[in-house]
């Protein structure tokens, strides 16, 4: 709790790991402060969405004129919506409400209901607001308009302000559309269908949410969440390995990134192998490998190494391109013939042996395959399912039957995907 020296007006301030929230009630002065009046900004730079502001349920995505941090990462792209949030995944989908989304006042607005009613948005390089301005919730017109705003400035805080807001949030039905305000972000998984392989379907996991305290909602009042550091702003071992932070960074070698693993780059973290490199190794140790070890971005683990071979097994199998190489091998390489018809020595007893027993082996794990893949539903296949890697044994899942659904205009050509929510983390 913080006390102005003006009014001695108490300040409400919660951590919520990733950012500081700081409440202003109406008699702060910085509550004026932190508003945004867009009616006197430069004209150029404000701009009244047409379609927004003659429509329900739509969202549309802006580009932002600078690079604006959430949650670590940068974005240049974000998605209006009616409803009194903004929208900050890479891939729109019907759940815009449940996860990624910045929100001032998430509720049924429609601000089609009148002429006044408006969606604009304000950019100057160095903030960007989004202002639902006379905005009328669907059904309970009768109430009154709200007007209030969300900025996103460049060095990543987020204020919310609120300049008319005639009844208590807490009274606001939230049984067509979900009624909250906070922040909250998300990873996703690729995952192929056990059924189809072919098919890819998303699931995104909400790895953090901030949900304010509705009630304090009210007009001329204000929230600014002032973002803290995380992991992704460390640009070397040492300095993610040293940083006393709440998360528990690591060092990825291979992506050359500080993560704690929760970001928007899971994906990339568990197929890279992130996750299972060695606590006990020290920034030192990756110095002194670096010059040795040099991945390729497709196949980052590819080691030969470890590639260890029989000649006469080889032999046995022979190709055409592979007599083309051999044929250039020297000294102890492998000859064009078969060392049974060059030698003119009989074969050990014991390497036909291991000849015979390794090509019941091959033949035992082709069929085991076959069968597994052939019964998605047998117990070799659950077992082989989850040892992958993408697999999350914690997530449990939600029905989603009361998701609310937005329609995107003004659509960029992008395919809209599947998705399953997961429990927030």
């Amino acid at each position: 709790m913080d006390i102005l020296p003006d009014n001695k007006t108490q300040i409400v301030e919660d951590n919520h790991q990733y950012y500081v929230s700081r409440f202003y009630g109406p008699g702060e002065t910085r509550t004026k402060e932190l508003w945004v009046d867009v009616a006197e900004a430069n004209r150029s730079q404000v701009k009244i969405h047409g379609i927004l502001s003659n429509t329900h349920r739509q969202a549309s995505r802006v580009i932002l004129s600078f690079d604006f941090p959430f949650y670590g990462h940068h974005l240049r792209q974000i998605t209006i919506a009616t409803g009194g949030f903004i929208f900050t995944g890479d891939v729109i989908h019907h759940m815009l409400t449940a996860t990624q989304y910045i929100a001032p006042l998430m509720a049924n607005f429609n601000p089609s209901y009148s002429r006044n009613s408006t969606v604009k948005y304000f950019d100057n390089g160095t903030v960007f607001v989004v202002q639902w301005d006379k905005v009328y919730l669907q059904g309970k017109e009768d109430i009154g308009s709200f007007t209030f705003q969300a900025a996103l400035h460049s060095d990543g805080r987020i204020v919310f302000g609120y300049k008319e807001i005639p009844m208590s949030v807490q009274e606001i039905s939230a049984t067509q559309h979900p009624v909250k305000a906070g922040l909250s972000d998300a990873f996703m998984l690729l995952n192929s269908s056990p059924v189809v392989p072919e098919s890819r379907r998303r699931t995104i996991y909400e790895y953090h949410r901030v949900e304010l305290d509705t009630s304090k909602v009210a007009s001329v009042s204000a929230v600014e969440f002032t973002p803290l550091p995380t992991c992704l702003q460390h640009q070397s071992c040492d300095a993610c390995m040293t940083s006393e932070r709440t998360f528990n960074c690591s060092w990825c070698h291979v992506l050359q990134r500080c993560s704690s693993g929760f970001d928007r780059y899971r994906e990339e973290w568990l197929s890279h192998g992130c996750g299972q490199e060695s606590d006990e190794r020290t920034c030192e140790d990756w110095a002194d490998t670096e010059s040795e070890y040099s991945p390729t971005p497709n196949s980052p683990f590819t080691s030969f190494e470890d590639v260890t071979t029989s000649s006469l097994f080889i032999g046995s199998l022979t190709t055409e391109d592979d007599t083309k190489l051999n044929q250039y091998s020297g000294g102890d390489g492998v000859s064009n013939d078969l060392p049974m018809k060059t030698a003119g020595t009989p074969i050990h007893t014991g390497t036909i042996v291991g000849i015979v027993l390794a090509v019941l082996l091959i033949a035992a794990i082709t069929l085991t395959v076959i069968y597994i893949s052939s019964h998605p539903t047998s117990n070799g296949y659950m077992l082989l399912f989850q040892q992958r890697p993408h697999h999350w044994p914690a997530m449990k899942f939600r029905n989603h039957s009361n998701h609310t659904t937005y329609s995107e205009v003004e659509p960029a050509g992008h395919e809209k995907e599947g998705f399953v929510e997961a429990e927030q983390c």
